[in-house]
Formats: C-alpha cells, structure tokens, sequence
C-alpha cells in the first residue's frame, strides 16, 4: 500500500492480453497474495478455535483509523495500520478470556475506530485513491517496497505461530486446564493478538478493510487475483465469493462423507455380532 496512485494498464484490443507472470505487478500481486493467503490461513486457524472473529473484525476497523491518519500526516498507510491493530491487539490480548462474548465493548470501540477515521477522511482532501485502497484493498497495486514489507512480516509471523503452536493449542482448546498446567495465558494470548494484528494490517492490501473478514477466514487470495486480471471486478469481490462457494460445499458434502465413513464400520460391526 504504497502512497502514490495506483497504475491502472490497459492493452489495445487488437492485440493478446500478455502473461500475466511477466509483469512486474502481477508478479507482485501473486507473491503478495500467497504470503498473505498462507498466513491469514494460519491466524484465521487460531481465530475461529478461540472465537475471536468479531475481534479479528474489529481489529481491521482499528486499523482503517490509523491508516487513514498516516494518510492524513503523509505516512504509509501501513505503518499506520501496524500502530492502531498493534495497540488495539495488546489491550484485546490482555483481556485475555474475559474478551469472550464481550461484543458489546468490542463494538463500541469498533464504531469509534469507524468515526475516527471518517474525521480523517475529512481532513484529507487530496486525492481518493488511497481512501479506495484502505477500504477497498488494491492487490494490484502492491510495490516491490511493500511486497518485501509483506514477505518480512508473514515469515516473523509465522515462525512464532510454529514456536508457541501446541501451547496456543492447549490454550484454545482447554484454556482451564493449559492455565492449571503454567501454561502463560496473558502471555500467550496478547502474543496471539499481535499476529493477528500483523495478518490483519497486511492482508488489508488484499481485500481493504471492509472484506478483511473473508480473507482471514477463507484465504483464496490468488485464484480471485487472476479473475481480477480477466475480469474487471473487485479482487475483494472474487475472494469472498469463492469462500461463500468452498463454505457451500464443505457443507453440502459433509453429509455425503459421513454416510460413506459410517457405512463400514456399521457393516464390521454386523460382521463382529
């Protein structure tokens, strides 16, 4: 999300649409893309275990205030992003388990979030790709600046998903017991919430603010880039659809999977009577 405007490319219709591995900014896209699809995938993993989706929701509307304010001062929307979800993930974390069904507090400071960043927006009066960009999220537009960025901040993310992996796990899954056992759950939890802070800030680029809970949730990030190069419709749109379709038929084959894997052990079961 660099701050200058977006390219937008365009190719005489007489001639074929090049490869789109052999641009520079579709090269960007797609490396940007899966950084961010493996790492949203990972966090979002954690998300839905602990029942923090309105939390990771709220978390990207924090950060449409703090990237719109670097927007106003001239900072990269992403710095911004990082410093509002960061300060927003270390109160979230320490509130630790009693953050549960608070959705009431975490939609208060949703709405601010909102409000204060439409004052920026307000404030801001030159021109509106980079509002666009924040909301919306401009794949296509990722810089090799905000492509290394992106790839620095997935790899650090990960990596200490995998080190604190099996005592999140514990935490999430039994979180009573994990705590009986030492496990440090102020620790662990605010840990949690700064990578998701992190997944958050960068998969904004993907999807902007408003479709963040799709991405985190269901990553096909690259299959909806390249409909995005064919067809002139929002990156943002194709994510969400291709999640609400895989969500479809997960849940429409789930039946189907579970007659087939009850069917024989009903029949050893008749054998064995």
């Amino acid at each position: 999300m660099s701050s200058r405007r977006v390219a937008v490319y365009s190719f005489p219709r007489e001639t074929a649409m090049p490869n789109p591995f052999d641009l520079e900014f579709m090269q960007n896209a797609y490396l940007a893309g899966s950084v961010i699809a493996i790492l949203a995938a990972t966090v979002g993993f954690f998300v839905v275990l602990r029942g923090l989706s309105f939390a990771a929701h709220a978390l990207a509307h924090i950060g449409f205030a703090g990237a719109t304010g670097a927007v106003l001062i001239g900072a990269p929307p992403l710095l911004g992003l990082l410093a509002f979800t960061m300060l927003g993930a270390a109160v979230m974390g320490w509130l630790g388990e009693r953050l549960r069904g608070r959705d009431v507090a975490i939609g208060i400071v949703l709405a601010f979030a909102l409000g204060l960043g439409a004052l920026f927006l307000t404030l801001y009066t030159r021109y509106a790709t980079e509002t666009f960009a924040i909301l919306f999220g401009t794949i296509l537009g990722v810089s090799r600046t905000d492509l290394l960025t992106t790839a620095i901040l997935g790899a650090l993310a990960i990596v200490a998903l995998a080190v604190a992996f099996r005592p999140l796990l514990f935490l999430s899954v039994d979180p009573e017991v994990a705590a009986s056992r030492g496990v440090p759950e102020r620790f662990l939890s605010v840990g949690f919430f700064v990578l998701l802070a992190i997944a958050v800030s960068v998969a904004v680029q993907v999807v902007g603010v408003l479709l963040i809970f799709t991405l985190i949730i269901a990553p096909p990030a690259t299959a909806g880039i390249t409909l995005a190069y064919y067809i002139p419709w929002p990156v943002g749109f194709f994510i969400a659809s291709i999640a609400f379709a895989i969500y479809l038929l997960a849940r429409f084959l789930h039946p189907v999977f579970h007659v087939h894997r009850s069917e024989p052990a009903a029949e050893h079961a008749a054998d064995h009577a």
